[in-house]
């Protein structure tokens, strides 16, 4: 089993370089073997919120179509962020494309203070994505805040949480610590997406890690910039490697 971590730095309202650097760490990340990738919080058009609106996608959204078309020839599950409208309203979003599959959308549960100003909370569901021999819930951003939600996906027999967040440096301390102890509290691997660099005017804290499920870190990047992260299992051992993009 391996799976990746890309740590991406947004172009601004530019959603075709995003999409672009989606390709090229996609594609990166198969060359490497891995069966799933994971991107940040609203990863495609970086993170907004009055400008939401006017970037926001659809459901099965044609821009999409490449990304799709990768997820099938590279036989890779895609996790990509974007503003998403539907009929519930504006939500923060994740697009779950997976290799000759329709694709499924998962929506932020918990809403950070001054989101609710753009966006609705997704309904509370146990969605859940099955990758090789793992059962795989996932996150975004301020869910991780509430423990309620990695309890939810443990309850869901998820063996694998991944959470797909946009943290600056004065939160990403509290983030690492707190995925450490879902890690090891409710006995699932961690997998966890940060932006490499500024979005919506802050700073990211990058560091995008993995934890496996007694809450070990297995590995991190080293600050920002943009990287992947790929982690391997051997048996019951994990194995890891960064790569450095830019």
């Amino acid at each position: 089993m391996i799976i990746a971590a890309a740590q991406t730095i947004p172009a601004k309202q530019n959603i075709s370089q995003n999409l672009a650097d989606h390709y090229r760490l996609v594609n990166l990340a198969a060359d490497h073997g891995a069966q799933l990738v994971v991107f940040p919080e609203m990863s495609l058009t970086g993170y907004e919120r009055e400008l939401a609106a006017d970037l926001a996608f659809l459901e099965n959204d044609k821009r999409l179509d490449q990304l799709r078309k990768l997820a099938n020839e590279r036989n890779i599950v895609i996790l990509a962020g974007a503003p998403i409208l539907l009929k519930s309203g504006l939500h923060i979003g994740m697009f779950i494309l997976e290799p000759n599959k329709t694709e499924t959308i998962y929506t932020k549960q918990y809403l950070h203070d001054g989101e609710e100003i753009a966006f609705v909370p997704g309904e509370v569901n146990d969605l859940v994505v099955e990758v090789g021999t793992e059962i795989v819930s996932t996150a975004i951003c301020a869910d991780i805040t509430n423990p309620a939600h990695p309890a939810r996906a443990a309850l869901a027999h998820s063996t694998l949480y991944i959470a797909s967040i946009f943290y600056t440096p004065n939160g990403i301390a509290q983030g690492l610590t707190d995925l450490a102890k879902y890690a090891k509290t409710f006995s699932m691997n961690v997998l966890m997406s940060n932006f490499g660099g500024d979005s919506y005017g802050f700073a990211s804290g990058g560091k995008s890690s993995f934890w496996q499920r007694n809450g070990d870190l297995i590995c991190s990047l080293d600050g920002t910039g943009e990287g992947l992260l790929i982690v391997e299992r051997e048996d019951s051992q994990w194995k890891s490697k960064v790569l450095h993009t830019n």
